[in-house]
């Protein structure tokens, strides 16, 4: 209506954060800082940052609530330092622990994680092992992983990668994109 005044955000200010995770990498994240002390996290999916318009959109949607959030790039991915790692749930729940936990000293109350795509993956595999934040949301998360890797990379997969240091992967629409597996091995395991 005329005369009306755009609702005002209640942000107070947005800063850039940096929060090293257990492998000493920097992750590199925006709070979104209001008035409150609660706060809800934002997880990025596959091939994408915390700058993705959903992140964002999700950002401006809870801080007009007058909550806080804070979106951030997982090791390897946007801004943040380390390699990037295809299936690196393991890795991304253990980087989302180091911030919650870096929140949690701040005195901030994490009242939900939020993750969209295979960052709803990570906020799963984080809740089944911290059972310290009690939302959890998954967007769009993947399932029907009954595939596994093989299904994702196709047979001779490993073969391919030891012999040439990379793969070719085409999406559902035929476009390539190109792979560089790292291994990193942990007790008897090995992540891809």
């Amino acid at each position: 209506m005329p005369g009306e005044k755009p609702p005002q955000s209640p942000v107070l200010r947005e800063q850039r954060v940096l929060i090293p995770n257990e492998h000493g990498e920097k992750l590199v994240g925006l709070l979104h800082q209001t008035s409150s002390k609660k706060l809800v996290i934002l997880c990025h999916g596959f091939r994408a940052t915390k700058d993705d318009s959903i992140l964002a959109d999700l950002a401006a949607a809870i801080t007009l609530e007058g909550i806080s959030a804070f979106r951030f790039d997982f090791s390897g991915n946007g801004e943040s330092e380390g390699e990037f790692q295809y299936g690196s749930y393991r890795k991304e729940a253990a980087d989302l622990r180091s911030v919650v936990l870096y929140f949690s000293k701040q005195k901030y109350d994490i009242i939900a994680l939020i993750g969209h795509s295979k960052g709803g993956n990570a906020v799963l595999l984080y809740a089944s092992k911290y059972n310290d934040v009690p939302i959890i949301v998954n967007i769009s998360g993947r399932f029907a992983l009954e595939r596994g890797i093989d299904g994702r990379l196709g047979r001779n997969f490993m073969q391919r990668i030891n012999k040439d240091g990379y793969i070719d992967v085409k999406n559902k629409k035929g476009i390539s994109f190109l792979y560089v597996v790292l291994y990193s091995f942990s007790a008897n395991a090995i992540t891809l």
